[in-house]
């Protein structure tokens, strides 16, 4: 057994453990990664770049059928293989930047290998038995398949066995509507799939109702079936004609599955308990600071037990290099943290939703609003269905809700005011390019700010006498 002395020991190559690593090597410290199974972890191979990319291929045929302003539509010829030929070239383009040369060839070093504590201060990885001063886990999440009756006897594919499909399903019924069941669902409608979602609850039932209709609107006019408000009771047939029972009684059949139901922590193989690590359902116990049971061992991105997306994942390794490399206080906060469900139209959202917000503030929250189809671009583009929704507190965002194009790359100066503390006359002073759907953003500032000076009569008055008194 080789044995190992570092300053950091990071288990888990995915995002967390990555950019923790890289940060940490870079300002100096010895840093040892361990990974036994795929450099980049889920989001490069299973998750978001998979996803985005299909998603992509859909949209390339979403366009031909939607073709408008003078050009004429037509029936798009979908090669389902080639989409999934680009889905791999996509995932191959970007494993250069997390793979094992390039961390070594930063200066760390990396075991492949699955890790297990063995004590507080020691774990082993295959032949390798690793002395740190401090561990980060970081080895994220895995889809859940809940216990359905008969799933054990029919092919069922999950987020990390879909993109290896080549051939097209005739129809996917999916159980779980939730972000990944939308996306998902929408990518193979447009890639020429019949698709009925299940969901036990209401789809996409964390967002905002008001905005998260435009988005199953949009998916039931493209052809989807969405069932909502019932559970998957019983599952039966076989390859290519698989039988979906809810808990009403009703039947639906198609020729593959795909499970989208929730993740579960990555924690199984970590042996915690010899590690005095306490465990929960979501996955390691952490407080603000990302600190376990064990103050030498953190937690960070999915198995930490909060928001599961690659940026808090990121976002978690720069939180505690502050406190393992500088020794500074650090802690981890929420309200900031953007989140965007990458359909047509998107749905983004950063903090709380306006029934949230309601149950918090109370008579102090404020929701201004600004529609896509008052902006100039939206209008040039023929993208005008879609809402702005900011709350205010205070003369404050403390969150924001938007469905429509660009939602997510619109939601990100709502994210920088609250992250901030900035006031919404930040946005107002903004001056966006014109036309753009920039514009959005300081639009429903301004309509937060309109009643104040338009409809004051205060303002009016004050007008009025500067009036007479200028020269």
């Amino acid at each position: 057994m080789e044995r190992i002395e570092t300053d950091l020991c990071v288990i888990g190559a995915g995002s967390a453990g990555l950019s923790l690593a890289a940060g940490a090597v870079q300002m100096g410290a010895r840093v040892v990664l361990v990974e036994g199974h795929k450099m980049g972890g889920d989001c490069l191979n299973y998750g978001c770049v998979p996803s985005k990319a299909l998603l992509a291929a859909g949209a390339r045929a979403q366009a031909v059928r939607d073709a408008a302003f003078g050009v004429t539509a037509a029936a798009p010829q979908v090669d389902y293989a080639a989409a999934k030929d680009h889905v791999a070239r996509v995932i191959a383009t970007i494993a250069p930047h997390d793979s094992v040369e390039r961390f070594e060839g930063l200066g760390v070093t990396v075991i492949r290998a699955y890790g297990a504590f063995t004590s507080g201060r020691e774990l082993q990885a295959g032949d390798k038995l690793i002395s740190a001063r401090r561990f980060v886990i970081a080895t994220g999440s895995s889809p859940f398949v809940p216990p359905i009756p008969g799933i054990e006897d029919v092919p069922c594919f999950t987020n990390e066995t879909i993109f290896d499909l080549r051939e097209k399903p005739e129809h996917l019924i999916i159980i779980g509507g939730g972000p990944i069941g939308m996306e998902m669902a929408q990518a193979h409608l447009r890639l020429g799939c019949a698709v009925t979602v299940i969901e036990g609850a209401k789809a996409l039932g964390k967002d905002d109702p008001e905005l998260a209709a435009v988005v199953l609107e949009q998916l039931r006019a493209e052809g989807a079936t969405i069932v909502e408000g019932q559970q998957a009771a019983k599952i039966s047939g076989g390859a290519g004609n698989i039988s979906v029972e809810t808990g009403d009684g009703a039947v639906y059949t198609g020729t593959h599955l795909l499970m989208a139901v929730g993740r579960k922590a990555n924690t199984d193989r970590l042996n915690l308990a010899a590690a005095g690590v306490e465990g929960t359902k979501a996955g390691v116990k952490v407080g603000p600071d990302l600190r376990s049971t064990n103050r030498r061992i953190y937690a960070i991105g999915d198995v930490a037990g909060g928001m599961q997306f690659t940026h808090v994942a990121g976002y978690h390794a720069g939180v505690v290099i502050r406190s393992i490399l500088l020794g500074l206080p650090s802690k981890a906060r929420t309200d900031h943290i953007p989140r965007v469900t990458y359909t047509d139209p998107e749905l983004a959202q950063v903090g709380p939703t306006e029934a949230e917000a309601r149950a918090a503030h109370g008579e102090k929250l404020s929701v201004a609003r600004f529609d896509y189809s008052g902006n100039d671009r939206a209008i040039a583009t023929g993208k005008t269905t879609g809402l702005l929704k900011v709350m205010v507190v205070k003369g404050r965002p403390v969150g924001a809700s938007i469905v429509g194009a660009e939602a997510g790359e619109l939601i990100g100066i709502w994210a920088l005011a609250i992250a901030n503390g900035l006031k919404m006359s930040a946005v107002t002073n903004m001056v966006a390019p014109y036309p753009t759907l920039g514009e959005v953003n300081k639009r429903a500032a301004g309509a937060y700010f309109s009643p104040k000076l338009f409809d004051n009569p205060w303002v009016k008055r004050a007008v009025g006498l500067v009036q007479k008194v200028l020269p």
